[in-house]
């Protein structure tokens, strides 16, 4: 059973157990939700057994895996605490984040269950960056702690030197917006790729890949058939200069729009972009 085919089956639990609530008789929903919690006390005292037969190395080795990290989590048998969990999430993201964010820092979760968080932001009058980390945030704070309602960022964003504050509502489930990329580009390279609709550029620098719309913001020129320079990109139509790493930023005409970012992360499969606003495939 792939990951689709799971979420799918959740979310048709989640269906199921909602139509009995609302159509049921009280008397038999009740035993409905007994008879879920009886066999979630069950499986969850069958994979408690079975952590205790297994070493670290092996406990490790099964929490790279989604499925079976949710289900410890389901059962709160996961080894990582929370605060653990969300500094891991961080830890995997601030490289993707480029010029976005300077640095994450984790405040904590309080007890309502929202995560509080730090962001240092370099990326001044960049229109994608909120969205980019928005997004880039959200999806693996959320997936890392599914215990936690929102989070909470502090944007500390050099903008007309204002301390801007961004609220992440809940979000299920975490995917949504996400689609699976399989990215060859060598380093130095830019690929094309269309995900969603979407015309998409992911460029190689030294091995750190960033995600953005293919499309010059001066001429609309595709920038695929741009030249990449270190993390120069040049458009092939109007020449115009964009900073790849510097989230898009442009370096010539001086005061151009910047290029379009898109959240890009690496995935147990490989690599997965957000496209805001569309649900994925």
């Amino acid at each position: 059973m792939d990951r689709h085919d799971v979420q799918a089956l959740s979310e048709r639990i989640d269906v199921l157990l909602d139509e009995v609530q609302r159509r049921a008789d009280p008397a038999v929903a009740g035993r409905v939700e007994e008879l879920v919690r009886a066999v979630l006390t069950l499986h969850g005292a069958g994979l408690e057994q079975l952590l205790n037969l297994l070493d670290e190395p092996q406990v490790r080795q099964l929490v790279e895996d989604d499925l079976v990290a949710g289900l410890l989590l389901l059962h709160d048998l996961h080894p990582d605490d929370v605060q653990t969990r969300i500094q891991h999430a961080l830890d995997s993201v601030r490289p993707y984040l480029g010029s976005h964010a300077g640095g994450i820092d984790y405040l904590g979760i309080d007890d309502d269950g929202v995560v509080h968080l730090r962001l240092q932001g370099s990326c001044e009058g960049c229109p994608g960056s909120t969205a980019t980390v928005r997004l880039t945030v959200e999806n693996a704070v959320l997936d890392a702690a599914p215990e936690a309602i929102a989070v909470e960022v502090e944007g500390m964003v050099q903008e007309k030197e204002k301390q801007n504050l961004l609220t992440i509502e809940p979000f299920r489930p975490h995917r949504d917006g996400w689609h699976q990329l399989d990215l060859v580009a060598s380093p130095g390279q830019v690929q094309h790729l269309t995900v969603a609709g979407l015309d998409v550029m992911v460029a190689n620098l030294a091995g750190t890949y960033f995600a953005y719309r293919n499309g010059c913001p001066m001429c609309s020129s595709a920038l695929h058939h741009g030249r990449l320079d270190g993390d120069r990109l040049t458009c092939p139509r109007c020449t115009a200069e964009y900073d790849v790493r510097l989230a898009g930023r442009a370096l010539a005409p001086v005061g151009a729009p910047p290029l379009e970012a898109l959240p890009l992360l690496p995935d147990r499969d490989g690599w997965k972009v957000a496209i805001p606003g569309v649900q994925p495939a």
